[in-house]
């Protein structure tokens, strides 16, 4: 069986040859037709994954002290931006805000919200999810579009769904990888002719067997320069936390994931979610090839431990019922924990600055 928008790729690939990996995944999120983010609602227990604001009003929660803590280390500057790019269906920017109205009024009471969203279908959620802020919020489909100011933005799970390019090890060296049409008509994967310059890959690329796979990503690294410049420009901080790995390396991470389980990135085109690792790396040498300082990086266990989570779930389940502490003791393992369906190894946090400033709970690196 396939999708609609397989049918529609088979025929790009019949009429043209095959296409790229990087335009089989913007085909597959965002064809105005088909595509995943036009016709799902993703998030969520209904949805095919769950993201972490949604497992626990605790993640948004270390969020807000965490931009509380970076606009205090700034010396509490006023006219603030709020910046969040790819908000979801807008549960943890509400969860930020109870905190920074609580912590910080003087921020909370001066600062304008700006939500990038390109999703008219989501930000209509969003609306809803945040009603009780609505004069305070703008929305806009592109980030150049948010006012000039001093800028904290938080980015939950965006650089995963931005495209990014595959090259795999041949024979003849590094070519590209290829999604075409294999003998029983179905989607498979190949190698095309296009290579990759020696320069971008790791010193150990001569010595990797045939079939290695390496990824690079400039459509993210784009993503980042654009934030780094607004912060170089109108100063700031940004929090980025993602899927993905510290150190740049070797290997296949695309994959797909359908009603919360992975599924094959080529069975069902426009119906499952296809995300790619992050490399943390890449984006931190964009960062500071634009002039901003990196605060650090940090696996999302501790950096959410490092911001007090453990207290704070403390305090949540004082006094409540034996089934709401372990709801609670559930969601901050989910969270922080390590190993199979926990997001506290397997993702990643990073934030940078302009001017450089020291912010907990990094240790401060350039």
């Amino acid at each position: 069986m396939t999708t609609a928008l397989g049918e529609k790729i088979k025929a790009i690939i019949q009429a043209n040859g095959p296409i790229s990996v990087t335009d089989y995944f913007s085909l597959c999120l965002a064809d105005p037709d088909y595509g995943y983010y036009r016709t799902r609602e993703p998030f969520g227990r209904s949805g095919d994954f769950v993201t972490a604001p949604e497992v626990s009003q605790l993640f948004g929660e270390m969020i807000g002290v965490f931009i509380v803590h970076a606009w205090q280390r700034h010396g509490a500057p006023t006219g603030v931006r709020l910046v969040e790019i790819g908000p979801g269906r807008g549960t943890m920017m509400a969860d930020m805000l109870r905190v920074i109205a609580r912590l910080a009024p003087p921020l909370f009471e001066n600062m304008t919200i700006h939500l990038v969203e390109t999703s008219e279908r989501l930000s209509d959620v969003q609306q809803e999810t945040l009603a009780a802020y609505a004069g305070h919020i703008q929305w806009h489909q592109d980030f150049d579009d948010v006012p000039p100011g001093f800028t904290l933005i938080a980015a939950n799970e965006l650089f995963d769904a931005i495209p990014f390019r595959q090259f795999v090890k041949t024979p003849t060296g590094f070519r590209e990888r290829m999604v075409g049409i294999d003998a029983d008509d179905e989607l498979s994967f190949g190698a095309g002719v296009a290579g990759i310059d020696p320069a971008l890959l790791p010193e150990q690329a001569s010595s990797m067997p045939v079939g290695t796979m390496f990824e690079i990503a400039p459509a993210r690294q784009s993503v980042m320069l654009a934030i780094s410049e607004r912060l170089k420009r109108l100063g700031g901080t940004a929090l980025a936390l993602d899927y993905g790995h510290l150190v740049t390396g070797f290997g296949d991470t695309l994959q797909a994931v359908r009603m919360h389980e992975f599924d094959p990135p080529l069975a069902h085109p426009g119906e499952a979610d296809l995300t790619s690792h992050v490399d943390f790396q890449a984006l931190a040498e964009t960062a500071v090839s634009a002039g901003l300082h990196v605060n650090g990086m940090l696996r999302q266990g501790d950096f959410l431990v490092g911001l007090g989570i453990l207290e704070r779930a403390a305090a949540l389940g004082r006094d409540r019922e034996p089934r709401t502490q372990q709801i609670i003791q559930t969601a901050v393992d989910r969270l922080v924990g390590e190993g199979e369906g926990k997001m506290g190894e397997l993702f990643k946090v990073m934030a940078v600055s302009h001017p450089a400033v020291d912010l907990m709970p990094f240790r401060a690196v350039d």
